[in-house]
C-alpha cells in the first residue's frame, strides 16, 4: 500500500501568462527524475490579488515542497503579490528557483518520508 508521505508534495504556484512556470515545472520534473522520486505535483493557479495574499504567493512561479518555499530566503518575505517572481541566486537573478534549492528540498522531504515509513513498520 502506497502512503502519501512516500511521495513528496510539490506545489507549483503560478498565474496565467507567467513566462517561467513551465520551465520551473520542467526543472522540478527533471530533478525529481534524477533523484528517482515521483512527487505529487500540484499546479496551483493564482487568479487574483486576494488569492495571492491568501496563498502567501511571492510571485510566479513559486515552488513549495511539503508546504515550504524552496527559496531559503522566502520566510523573510511577506510581499504577496500577483506578479512575476525574480529569484536571487548565486549566479545572478533568475525567473525560476535555483536547481540546488529544489534538489535540497526534495532530498530533505524524501528522507523525512523514509523515516516516517520506517516508523510505521
Amino acid at each position: 500500500m502506497e502512503h502519501d508521505h512516500e511521495r513528496p508534495l510539490v506545489e507549483l504556484l503560478y498565474f496565467d501568462g507567467c513566462p517561467n512556470h513551465e520551465a520551473a515545472q520542467a526543472l522540478v520534473e527533471r530533478v525529481s527524475s534524477e533523484l528517482g522520486l515521483e512527487p505529487e505535483l500540484r499546479l496551483v493557479n493564482v487568479p487574483d490579488e486576494e488569492a495571492a495574499r491568501r496563498l502567501r504567493f511571492l510571485g510566479s512561479p513559486t515552488v513549495r515542497v511539503a508546504g515550504h518555499d524552496v527559496d531559503p530566503e522566502a520566510d523573510e518575505r511577506n510581499d504577496y503579490v500577483l506578479s512575476c517572481r525574480v529569484y536571487r541566486t548565486e549566479s545572478g537573478f533568475a525567473g525560476q528557483p535555483d536547481e540546488r534549492w529544489i534538489r535540497a528540498a526534495l532530498e530533505r522531504e524524501a528522507s523525512n518520508g523514509e523515516a516516517a515509513a520506517s516508523n510505521l513498520t
